[in-house]
């Protein structure tokens, strides 16, 4: 297999340490010993606690340009690490490098972690962290009609659900979703998630164990619904959803339900942008950020939110 890895990003993976989700707080504390992406001085960053949706509270980072001289596009990011990892200063540069070239006010939140708080508690932190972003966009300096959202790994499975989400409860509206190489198939039996077995940063056994805290051991049941495992939506189900940009390595474990949603996205009349990364693996562009590959997926990524917040229709498909 790594043979098939993209030469500029193969010696990560003898470097980076296998994670333990068994031993989670363990491995949170050392994902929290990373260091941060230097602050521009042209952007300001801001924390801010709301009321979560069972009355805790919600943290929510704020990325914004020093000075806006016009109404700006929104993009509600939602950072990864298989539900159980994660905050949104792990990806302070990704969103500063949104607010300066795609042009645009980034709100990401700090949703409640999994085993302590299963499905629902993540999505609804973030449904409410996106109802707060559209009722306070005009305080914001945002286009409310120019919303968007986007996470990477669970948090373009939290992006993907949430879709769904803000569509049958009827809004907020947004115009736009970036799912990347989302986690969104809780049966974790696809080819590409029983291929990718060893050190690749996520694999099969890390997955099972994370939908399972998710998922409060009914991951792979007949009840698990599509809002948990976007996977599981019928091309019925897909319809009306915004336009979509989302990528995946081949790599990646979560490759074919990837390339399975796409192709739901397309037959349900989805405006939908896809991009599969030869020899790159789950996360690579984190990891290994100055590498080539890296550096032209992530301009994808800032591409991809500069083309959607700014056309001129917000309309979902029909």
């Amino acid at each position: 297999m790594k043979n098939r890895v993209n030469s500029e990003i193969v010696d990560m993976l003898d470097l980076f340490p296998p994670l333990d989700l068994d031993n989670y707080e363990a491995a949170r504390a050392a994902a929290a010993q990373a260091p941060l992406a230097p602050q521009d001085p042209n952007i300001t960053i801001t924390d801010k606690i709301i009321e979560g949706p069972d009355g805790n509270d919600l943290r929510l980072r704020i990325y914004e340009p020093v000075s806006k001289s016009e109404e700006l596009a929104g993009l509600l990011w939602i950072h990864g690490g298989g539900y159980v990892l994660g905050s949104p200063e792990e990806n302070d540069g990704l969103c500063q490098q949104f607010v300066n070239e795609a042009g645009c006010v980034v709100v990401s939140v700090d949703y409640r972690l999994v085993p302590e708080h299963p499905y629902p508690a993540p999505l609804e932190d973030c449904y409410v962290a996106l109802k707060w972003f559209a009722d306070n966009a005009k305080e914001l300096g945002v286009d409310a009609n120019r919303i968007g959202i986007s996470g990477l790994s669970a948090g373009g499975g939290l992006t993907a659900g949430l879709s769904l989400l803000a569509r049958d409860r009827k809004g907020p509206e947004i115009c736009f979703q970036m799912p990347l190489y989302p986690m969104i198939d809780d049966r974790n039996n696809t080819p590409s998630s029983h291929e990718i077995t060893g050190n690749y940063i996520w694999n099969h056994d890390l997955n099972e164990k994370g939908w399972s805290f998710y998922l409060n051991g009914e991951n792979g049941k007949d009840n698990v619904p599509i809002y948990a495992a976007p996977a599981r939506a019928t091309v019925e189900d897909l319809q009306n959803l915004p336009y979509t940009y989302t990528c995946v390595g081949q790599l990646d474990p979560f490759r074919d339900e990837t390339l399975t949603y796409v192709t739901k996205l397309a037959q349900a009349g989805v405006d939908v942008e896809f991009h599969l990364y030869p020899g790159g693996y789950h996360a690579y562009e984190i990891v290994n950020p100055e590498a080539e590959i890296s550096k032209r997926t992530n301009q994808e990524y800032v591409n991809a939110v500069k083309h959607a917040l700014n056309r001129t229709s917000s309309v979902p498909a029909k």
